[in-house]
């Protein structure tokens, strides 16, 4: 595989989760859409470090992404769930009053 296979992927993983954000309205299908962008982005960034410097820092820090990154879809979850509990919904449209 090469660089622009890798590209080529990354790229459609990252469209397949905008799609997937944007035209969801529950909020568990928009997180998992992110999560998508988010790991289409990560592939690009492996794909790129693989390719042209392969040391161990990119290593390290595509890990230290991974990292928060599951941090942050564990918080939004909690969200989701409070959100869930207390407004007995699970739509979007519903968590305006979230804001503040």
């Amino acid at each position: 595989m090469t660089l622009e296979g890798v590209l080529v992927i990354a790229a459609a993983l990252f469209s397949v989760g905008l799609y997937g954000a944007l035209s969801q309205q529950v909020v568990v299908m928009v997180m998992m859409g992110l999560e998508l962008m988010i790991n289409g982005v990560l592939l690009a960034a492996a794909g790129f470090w693989w390719f042209l410097a392969p040391d161990p820092s990119g290593q390290v820090l595509l890990l230290v992404i991974l990292a928060v990154m599951t941090v942050e879809m564990g918080m939004g979850f909690a969200v989701a769930t409070l959100l869930h509990r207390r407004r007995q919904t699970d739509m979007t449209d519903n968590a305006q009053e979230l804001a503040g």
